[in-house]
């Protein structure tokens, strides 16, 4: 079929159902002798390649989105990244998250690789993923997903998408959820290494150690004393640091951990997580 041959119909047909540029259909259709379907997968193949090609250019831009199961037992945040601040802000490109992370919290996937493997309208994420790159003409991929199982789960999205983060509670009260939301924002807000000072890695309280004694170095303290000063700088860094040990930015009396439990007792949080750009 020659390329008189592909209707001006057809070309659009193509344009509104893959959303790539008029001319990019018309060579897929040509390419493809009017096979819709064909046209459809050498559109697919060439964002793929696309993807290949712009894999190694920074996408720090993008939409952060958290969600929460109904029953608020679980949750998950997915970051999709981009390249420019245009593109994140764009509403096609918003919704697409917001679906991905719909897919992601019902499929509920063990990693970011099994994600990338859910269906979407009979595809994978990644040929989606693929398709919007050759669409956009920027690089495109699912930068990051986490989720988070507990009794209660509380959800926050920073304003603009630009961060989301997760709260697990021990309590199942649906009453809770919005302390679980305030210790949410606090993390978006304080940005917490661990939830306590026993969750903090082994690596990180060994370099604040070394940080510790050298800035007493460098003050000149005696040798002896090196120790016990980066103790004490240690369990400084735990009160800012770790989440519940951190003071909760909506009182700045008390820490996050007594404000749990002035809401219960036995209330307190067992987990988070936080995705942001950048």
């Amino acid at each position: 079929m020659s390329e008189v041959n592909i209707s001006a119909t057809a070309v659009k047909e193509l344009r509104e159902q893959t959303g790539v540029g008029m001319m990019d259909c018309k060579k897929a259709l040509v390419e493809a002798n009017g096979d819709f379907d064909k046209a459809i997968e050498l559109l697919r193949l060439r964002g793929q390649k696309m993807s290949e090609k712009r894999a190694d250019r920074d996408a720090k831009e993008g939409v952060v989105i958290a969600m929460v199961s109904s029953d608020h037992k679980r949750g998950v945040v997915v970051r999709l990244s981009c390249e420019t601040d245009f593109v994140s802000k764009n509403d096609d490109f918003v919704n697409l998250t917001r679906e991905i992370t719909k897919l992601a919290l019902d499929k509920y996937p063990a990693d970011l690789d099994a994600l990338y493997q859910v269906e979407m309208n009979g595809i994978t994420l990644q040929t989606v993923i693929a398709e919007q790159v050759a669409k956009i003409g920027e690089k495109i991929e699912i930068a990051d997903y986490q989720k988070l199982e507990a009794p209660l789960v509380a959800s926050y999205i920073h304003m603009g998408n630009k961060a989301g983060v997760l709260v697990g509670l021990n309590i199942a009260d649906n009453s809770y959820i919005e302390a679980g939301r305030d210790v949410a924002m606090q993390v978006a807000a304080m940005k917490p290494v661990a939830l306590d000072k026993d969750d903090v890695p082994q690596d990180i309280i060994s370099k604040e150690i070394e940080i510790g004694k050298e800035i007493a170095r460098n003050e000149g303290k005696a040798e002896d004393m090196l120790e016990k000063i980066a103790i004490g700088k240690l369990n400084k860094f735990f009160k800012e640091s770790t989440l519940l040990n951190q003071i909760f930015v909506k009182d700045g009396k008390i820490s996050v951990a007594e404000f749990l439990k002035s809401k219960n007792p036995q209330l307190t949080a067992t987990g988070f997580r936080h995705i942001k750009l950048g």
